[in-house]
């Protein structure tokens, strides 16, 4: 995720950090150099443009347009839906390393807040399908022997048992519990949210659809403004094809929140934030450091 201070004038004209510029790039040149051709032919054979009219462009355009602004929703619906499920693990960690304050065994309250820290780093390198036991395995306790199955389920039911063993040995009270196994019941909510979003893309006709129409206006639209713009057509077209590419590059990286793109969520920076609040829960004076932005990317 982009951090950075509102740019000046200046900047946004001339930043490439974060900037969509950069993917589509090519395809603004490509279509800018064919607009640049159609009005070389034109100038030598106008009247094969003499008919071309710019009214179904105009009418193309605007459909397209706002076709584009209900996917660009729903994109970002999926990021914002997938940053407010971490802000929840975010409170139910903490509020059930609270709960655990009145738990005197030491030892057993150590190994229950090291799963739950273990638990966000397995989630985080579930939804980026990365190795989940090498990311969580130095914080739980016992290890699981392998990696299959839901290694988050697992590790949550790990965390009820020991919860569950906690209220009948009376180291904490049934009204105690009953809040520690609702605070477990939302971590799976937010983990049931997160898989939905990154197993459940948009539909791919819908994207498809889009793409194909995206290119055919881009391809298409030089033809009617070559023979009234002339040599502005390559300036116009390329203005139309970077809003248009734009948007349809931005929405694409929208759709997945959790990778690992200068524009997705910031989740090991968040993961750290559990982390820290774990240790510090636990006692721990010297705490690892906030993870920074750099070069304005917060990873």
């Amino acid at each position: 995720m982009i951090v950075r201070p509102k740019p000046n004038l200046i900047g946004v004209l001339t930043s490439l950090k974060g900037s969509i510029a950069k993917r589509i790039a090519w395809r603004s040149l490509m279509v800018t150099l064919l607009a640049s051709a159609i009005v070389f032919v034109e100038t030598w054979h106008s009247s094969y443009f003499s008919k071309v009219s710019a009214t179904p462009f105009t009418l193309l355009g605007l459909s397209l347009s706002i076709f584009m602004s209900f996917r660009n929703n729903a994109c970002y619906d999926r990021w914002y839906e997938a940053r407010k499920a971490w802000g929840d693990l975010l409170v139910e960690i903490r509020s059930l390393a609270r709960e655990t304050q009145v738990i005197k065994d030491n030892n057993e309250r150590h190994r229950l807040l090291g799963n739950l820290c273990g638990f966000a780093h397995a989630l985080n390198a579930r939804l980026r399908k990365d190795n989940e036991l090498a990311a969580s395995g130095p914080w739980l306790d016992p290890v699981p022997r392998n990696n299959a199955g839901d290694l988050c389920g697992r590790i949550l039911m790990q965390v009820g048992q020991q919860c569950s063993a906690l209220a009948e040995s009376g180291a904490i009270n049934e009204w105690r519990f009953t809040l520690m196994a609702n605070h477990l019941t939302r971590m799976t909510q937010v983990q049931a949210i997160c898989e939905r979003i990154k197993n459940t893309p948009l539909p791919f006709p819908y994207t498809l659809l889009l793409h194909r129409t995206i290119y055919l206006f881009c391809i298409l639209l030089p033809f009617a403004m070559a023979e009234p713009l002339g040599w502005l057509t390559p300036i116009f077209t390329a203005i139309v094809s970077y809003t248009f590419f734009g948007l349809d590059a931005i929405a694409d990286e929208l759709e997945d929140p959790f990778g690992r793109g200068e524009n997705q969520l910031p989740t090991d920076a968040l993961v750290r934030i559990i982390e820290r609040d774990v240790l510090a829960a636990l006692g721990a004076t010297e705490l690892p450091p906030l993870l920074e932005p750099v070069d304005f990317v917060l990873t």
